[in-house]
C-alpha cells in the first residue's frame, strides 16, 4: 500500500509538471518545473532534505559521491542542474523522456575510447553557462566509504572556462547509509521497490562545499584528487578501494 501511495503522489506530481514545464518553455525559453517535479518526487519518496552551503547558480560543475539513485531527487530538488548520465539512459521509457526535460547531458562510459568526445559533451554544456552535475566515481558506493574519483570526465575544465568552477558536494545520509545504497548487483526494481516501502522518513544532508577554480588545481587528476578530499573530509567517511577489474 505504501509503494502504490508513494509511487501514486509521483505520478501526479509528473502529471501537474509537465505541461507547466512545456509553458514555461513557451513563454519564457526556461523552466523551473525539473527542478520542482524533482523535489516532489523525492518527497514522495520519503527524503527529508536539508542543505548547507551555498550552491552556485551557473558556470559550475558539481561533483558528488555517490549512493543511491534517490542522489538525483535530492542534488535535483535542491538547485537547477543537469545531469551527466549514460547514453542508454535516453532509450529507456519514460526515464529518458524525463530525463531530456532536464536537459540531460550523455555520455556513452562503456566506450573506452570515447573520453574525449565525452568530456567535449561535459564543456558545450558548461560553456552554455549552465550548472551541471556529476557523479565521478563512476558507480553507487555500496556503503563502503568515498571511492576515488575519476578524472577523465574533469578533462571538460581544460582548457579553464572563464568563470566556471567545481564544487564539491558531501551527500550524507547519516546512520542511513548502509541501508540507503544501491549495491551493483541489486535489480533496480527491486531496490525502488525497498526505498519506496520504507517506513521511516530518510534524512539526507547536502553540504556544497568551497569551490575550486581548475586553473589553480593545475589539471584534471590534481582536480579530482582534491575535490574528492573535500567530500571525504566533509562526510568523514573512509576512502574506498576501487572494484577489482
Amino acid at each position: 500500500m505504501r509503494i502504490a501511495w508513494r509511487t501514486a503522489g509521483i505520478a501526479a506530481g509528473l502529471l501537474a509538471c509537465v505541461p507547466a514545464h512545456y509553458l514555461a518553455r513557451l513563454a519564457t525559453g526556461g523552466s523551473g518545473w525539473p527542478r520542482r517535479f524533482l523535489g516532489h518526487a523525492g518527497r514522495r519518496a520519503g527524503l527529508r532534505v536539508r542543505i548547507e552551503g551555498r550552491p552556485l547558480g551557473s558556470n559550475v560543475l558539481f561533483v558528488a559521491n555517490h549512493e543511491s539513485w534517490l542522489d538525483i531527487l535530492a542534488l535535483g530538488g535542491a538547485t537547477e542542474l543537469s545531469f551527466v548520465a549514460m547514453e542508454e539512459l535516453s532509450r529507456w521509457p519514460v526515464v529518458g523522456w524525463l530525463a531530456g526535460l532536464n536537459r540531460t547531458i550523455y555520455v556513452a562510459r562503456a566506450e573506452r575510447g570515447a573520453v574525449k568526445g565525452q568530456a567535449d559533451a561535459v564543456r558545450a554544456g558548461l560553456a552554455e553557462g549552465l550548472a551541471v552535475a556529476l557523479f565521478p566515481e563512476g558507480t553507487t558506493e555500496g556503503g563502503r566509504g568515498v571511492l576515488p574519483f575519476r578524472p577523465s570526465l574533469l578533462a571538460s575544465l581544460y582548457p579553464p572556462l572563464p568563470g566556471v568552477k567545481v564544487q564539491p558536494v558531501a551527500i550524507d545520509y547519516h546512520l542511513h547509509e548502509a541501508e540507503i545504497a544501491w549495491i551493483g548487483d541489486e535489480p533496480a526494481g527491486a531496490n525502488a521497490k525497498r526505498m519506496l516501502s520504507r517506513k521511516e522518513p530518510i534524512p539526507v544532508t547536502l553540504r556544497f562545499l568551497d569551490p575550486i577554480d581548475p586553473a589553480e588545481a593545475g589539471d584534471r587528476k590534481a582536480l579530482a584528487a582534491q575535490a574528492h578530499a573535500a567530500v571525504v573530509a566533509a562526510l568523514g567517511a573512509s576512502v574506498a578501494a576501487p572494484d577489482p577489474l
